[in-house]
């Protein structure tokens, strides 16, 4: 009873070993990877062929301190910068600022991260988990007011590690930068907006930027569009910025843009110019129509300064005068005249009316005047005909005395 199962673990222990022997013989080589997880088609997820790729990154923070900068004592490190703006979504006058939406990427090298070429395999790509143990350039924007990382549906960004230690890392950034504007010629004016990139801690003797491609490292999506604007155009400088603190690598990038004139043409300069025309149909009423001729006056004044109002309000509050300040101006002053011009005629006519009527009274007085002189003339006439003269006097010296009188 005790025989029979020690002869079936022999049988079986003795078939297993020929077939290790079979599969030795017959399959060749034997190759043993490494692998960590694996994907839901059950091949290998961290592995490229017989290279571990877990291995070579945990091989990187052997030793690897993060907080210290490559090359740490000796020459700069260089970060190349380049840029695609994807969208600029608004340029605000009153704000001052304009908004853009870009991939952000940086070129650099650290040799402690640098591996053994293999066929296939001359690079390695990383999320942005990874970012967390390695060094970075502490970069910034300048003049940023607000920006923020896209994380739908995971962090926007990667690094690709290269078997020569270069690094690039990509990230795409909503960044809202200052930007002043001259306004003295709007609506008619352009204006340069500018992004200005800098290490934040680390002075030129640490790290000194370069446009990586040259002319071409800032590049604007043909899809870039505004309501209001045009961009007319970018350009590329390199800066050395001096502070209290050092010296510091800087790069800049300034953008064109011109002001479209197609929503001012309409919403302001082809109605104020309107309402002046309207305000000189005044001119045609019959200046003793004073209720039509001052409401139209009225009206018009009141809708030009509603206009103005309505203008600035979206403006910012600057002391100098602008272009569309002057033409608004000159339709308010046009309209305005043509107000003052009925009040104007009003009164001068009310001065000719009285000297009108003064000369009317002077004109009657002066005859009664002299009805009442002729009046009194005659009466004396007669008063004299029935004088008695005497008995010695002709009748012929009576008669012309009376026709002298």
């Amino acid at each position: 009873m005790m025989v029979s199962p020690r002869i079936e673990d022999t049988f079986v222990k003795v078939i297993f070993g020929w077939g290790i022997l079979a599969a030795m013989f017959t399959s060749g080589p034997v190759k043993v990877n490494v692998f960590v997880g694996a994907n839901s088609n059950n091949e290998p997820a961290a592995g490229f062929g017989d290279v571990n790729i877990s291995a070579i990154l945990n091989s990187f923070q052997m030793g690897y301190d993060k907080r210290v900068r490559p090359n740490y004592g000796g020459q700069a490190v260089t970060v190349g910068v380049t840029m695609f703006v994807l969208s600029i979504s608004e340029l605000s006058e009153v704000g001052m600022d304009f908004t853009l939406d870009m991939y952000f990427r940086q070129f650099w090298q650290d040799p402690r991260l640098s591996f053994e070429r293999r066929p296939g395999l001359d690079k390695l790509v990383v999320g942005a988990e990874y970012i967390k143990l390695i060094w970075v350039p502490d970069t910034f924007f300048v003049n940023e007011k607000t920006a923020y990382f896209h994380d739908a549906t995971t962090d926007n960004q990667f690094v690709r590690i290269f078997h020569t230690g270069d690094i690039l890392r990509s990230i795409r950034l909503t960044i809202t930068a200052s930007c002043p504007m001259d306004l003295q010629y709007f609506p008619m004016d352009s204006q340069l907006c500018y992004i200005e990139i800098e290490s934040f801690g680390y002075t030129m003797s640490d790290i000194r930027y370069k446009w990586n491609d040259g002319l071409n490292s800032v590049q604007v999506s043909g899809d870039v569009s505004l309501p209001q604007f045009k961009v007319l155009g970018h350009r590329q400088k390199t800066i050395e910025a001096s502070l209290s603190t050092g010296n510091y690598s800087r790069l800049a990038c300034e953008i064109q843009f011109v002001r479209s004139m197609g929503y001012y043409l309409i919403q302001i300069y082809i109605p104020s110019s309107l309402i002046v025309v309207i305000s000189w149909v005044s001119f045609w009423l019959n200046r003793g129509a004073t209720p039509a001729r001052v409401g139209l006056g009225v009206t018009t004044v009141l809708t030009m300064t509603t206009l103005i109002s309505s203008t600035n309000s979206a403006l910012p509050k600057i002391s100098y005068v602008k272009s569309i300040d002057v033409y608004l101006a000159a339709c308010f002053f046009m309209v305005f005249a043509s107000l003052l011009e009925y009040a104007s005629v009003g009164y001068m006519a009310k001065r000719i009316q009285m000297r009108k009527n003064r000369f009317l009274a002077i004109q009657k007085m002066a005859e009664q005047k002299k009805n009442e002189a002729l009046h009194a003339s005659n009466a004396n006439i007669n008063d004299a005909t029935n004088l008695d003269l005497g008995p010695g006097l002709p009748k012929q010296t009576v008669s012309l005395f009376c026709t002298l009188g």
